[in-house]
């Protein structure tokens, strides 16, 4: 467990490191003593910054919920992160790579909540029901960590490695849909590049979002009616380089696409 100055000098680095596109050293290397607690204590300590310089919450995103990144990191649940608006980013507007350090993409089955969920005890009944619909999504994922040399607890404390989404257009009822059933077909440049279902994750993303929600809960934190709750990646990531577009098709979802300059 490390004190709170610690945990605010190195909430500071991270928040440093992402202003300058300069990477820092995994915090893990420097205190080997770190835990999740104090991971999540630091990744709460830049939301609330950025909160009080004037960004807003709009949802979260889950890390690590396959169960091959589970093994990777040598764990047994998933992490999670904040979504801000001031992250967001769009169909028809190129994304600068250089803006960021490592930037990914990751294709994912997009919730937007229609009411509050519950925290402590909440179900995939409760997550479904709180739905309004699906949305074809790309996250765009980025580490503060030199060349993405990341542990659990790096990647917790930098805001779980996120840096952007971008939602497509089309809405779909949870109603119309199987959500453990959705394939979908990563391109870059026109070519194929991955090929993923939405069962990838966890089995079913309704169980990503009741983990989330139960998560969020013990740090004081909920998912609230309007939020967007991006569950976990149906493929693994890929570089986002200057030049590449990509487009994400859904199989009854419809698609998205982000490029990059």
């Amino acid at each position: 467990m490390l004190s709170s100055d610690v945990r605010e000098q190195l909430a500071a680095d991270l928040a440093e490191a992402e202003r300058t596109r300069v990477p820092i050293s995994p915090l893990t290397d420097g205190h080997p003593d770190i835990d999740v607690v104090d991971a999540y204590e630091i990744q709460l300590i830049n939301i609330r910054r950025r909160v009080a310089e004037g960004a807003k919450v709009i949802g979260h995103k889950v890390g690590l919920s396959s169960k091959a990144m589970q093994q990777m990191m040598n764990v047994d649940e998933p992490d999670y992160g904040h979504l801000l608006d001031e992250m967001a980013v769009f169909e028809d507007r190129p994304v600068k790579s250089a803006d960021y350090l490592y930037p990914r993409v990751e294709v994912e089955v997009g919730f937007i909540l229609a009411d509050d969920l519950p925290g402590e005890g909440c179900t995939e009944d409760d997550v479904l029901a709180a739905t309004a619909a699906f949305a074809p999504a790309i996250e765009l994922i980025d580490t503060r960590i030199t060349d993405w040399k990341i542990k659990l607890c790096d990647t917790i404390a930098d805001n779980a490695s996120s840096a952007g989404w971008v939602l497509g257009q089309n809405r779909v009822s949870p109603k119309d849909i199987d959500i453990t059933a959705i394939d979908a077909v990563l391109t870059r440049n026109g070519e194929v590049v991955a090929k993923g279902r939405s069962d990838a994750v966890l089995g079913n993303p309704v169980t990503a979002v009741a983990w989330l929600a139960r998560k969020v809960d013990s740090f004081g934190v909920r998912l609230k009616a309007g939020d967007i709750v991006l569950p976990g990646s149906c493929t693994k990531a890929f570089d986002a380089t200057p030049g590449a577009e990509y487009v994400a098709d859904f199989a009854g979802l419809g698609s998205v696409q982000l490029n990059f300059e």
